[in-house]
């Protein structure tokens, strides 16, 4: 591949840019700190945060491909990424008042909901300019150096924040100071501020973007609404695009599962304070950034199809390897109550989990550029949106509800693995050739 030009740099920025909502808030600082602290117990707390990200997972299938659709039809891309920039970025700022033991449960929940859907639909138009950064042979090794870009601007983002914000038990950050700017440790105003911090980064890393990224000439085709209608129609005929939706439908939401359950997992079985989660993001971060990279070569080496079955094997097991680890046990086998152990065996998983979700989602992007239509690409990754949401209020919803049926955060956390196992049977459904492989068999 020839040396990126700005351009792909710019795409690129996006990923780092947005990473920190998911990295700080939603897994490793603000998820665990919202249930340790605001609602003050990790299974009520896990319970909540379940039905917030439902939620929102119910929002994003509803809205997303008419949102595509309509960037097709205007070819407005851009504008949409500048308006929900707006939202990210205010929706950060909010968690500012997210106050320990805070009666206010509801709003802090919709707040962070709303940024979080702001990313998710950024996400849909940035993707769809994939296609026009390379060549199908290129833009695998652009998603994954993309996604790995992007994981090293999330954990840059952890490390400053662990250093010089983010406050343990204690009232200290991970080097034993408390944090800067005269926060003050009793009111957690270290870890509040990951909000603001959060969007800080978001609007400082998106001046590339805006500067770098122009949109190709826009392609003349039907409006929002008919276009929709008639690609929703034709699905049943294009094979190939329908089984990698439902497959994705099924892994990206056991995968988004793990991300956000696993700090609050490890706050309330393995008992981790914010910095222990911290460091434990921080491991995931590079292996992730490293194995993204890579996988963008394995991705063109092998085709995105088999990247996919592998990493959905590999995440399937470490999540079993999760589940069987507890405090008192590890792999179901009883250990002394002040073991190590299974904190090295949690640590280890957090290094599969961020190795294989990395590669994973960029081989996604890249089968999702080969599955598509061309010219609807962002009425395609609507589509793929709706498919990694559209389901995406089961997990949480089954993680809540075992959760709260059994009183037990492993047994929760089970239904990840039923559904990394159901995408990995319809992936052996798809056709690699994708679009032009459906076109062939309907001709």
């Amino acid at each position: 591949m020839t040396k990126p030009g700005r351009k792909v740099w710019g795409w690129m920025f996006f990923d780092w840019a947005s990473q920190p909502y998911l990295t700080l808030l939603l897994t490793f600082i603000f998820g665990p700190y919202f249930t340790s602290a605001i609602v003050d117990d990790s299974v009520r707390g896990q319970e909540y945060w379940g039905w917030m990200l439902a939620g929102v997972g119910v929002l994003v299938a509803l809205l997303a491909p008419l949102l595509g659709s309509m960037a097709d039809a205007s070819g407005s891309r851009l504008r949409w990424v500048a308006g929900f920039s707006v939202v990210h970025a205010g929706a950060a700022c909010s968690l500012w008042w997210a106050l320990p033991g805070s009666p206010h449960v509801a709003w802090i929940l919709v707040a962070f909901g709303a940024g979080l859907l702001a990313v998710e639909f950024s996400t849909i138009f940035t993707n769809a300019m994939l296609p026009g950064l390379g060549d199908r042979l290129q833009i695998g090794v652009i998603s994954g150096s993309g996604w790995a870009f992007g994981y090293a601007g999330g954990l840059l983002a952890l490390l400053l924040v662990l250093a010089f914000l983010a406050e343990n038990d204690s009232g200290l950050t991970l080097i034993g100071a408390e944090p800067v700017l005269g926060l003050d440790p009793a009111m957690r105003e270290g870890t509040r501020a990951v909000g603001p911090f959060t969007a800080i980064w978001y609007l400082a890393f998106m001046v590339p973007f805006f500067l770098w990224v122009r949109e190709g000439p826009t392609v003349a085709g039907q409006g929002a609404v008919s276009g929709l209608v008639t690609t929703i129609r034709n699905l049943p005929r294009q094979r190939s695009l329908l089984a990698f939706l439902l497959s994705s439908m099924f892994y990206r939401d056991a995968l988004s599962g793990l991300y956000a359950f696993g700090g609050i997992y490890a706050a309330g079985v393995l008992g981790w304070s914010i910095v222990d989660i911290g460091v434990f993001g921080t491991v995931s971060l590079v292996f992730g950034a490293i194995f993204s990279w890579l996988g963008g070569f394995a991705d063109r080496r092998f085709g995105p199809a088999r990247v996919i079955i592998f990493c959905i094997a590999l995440l399937a097991f470490a999540c079993a390897i999760i589940l069987s680890t507890s405090r008192e046990v590890v792999f179901f086998i009883p250990v002394a109550a002040d073991s190590p152990l299974a904190d090295r065996v949690f640590l280890a998983c957090g290094c599969l989990i961020g190795a294989g979700g990395g590669i994973l989602q960029a081989a996604s992007r890249t089968m999702m550029v080969i599955q598509a239509n061309p010219r609807r690409m962002t009425e395609a990754f609507g589509l793929y949106a709706l498919s990694g949401k559209a389901t995406a209020f089961l997990a949480p919803m089954l993680v809540a509800i075992a959760t709260g049926v059994f009183d037990d955060q492993r047994i929760g956390a089970m239904p990840l693995i039923l559904l990394f196992l159901a995408g990995i049977l319809l992936m052996y459904m798809v056709d690699p050739e994708g679009y032009l492989g459906d076109r062939k068999d309907n001709s």
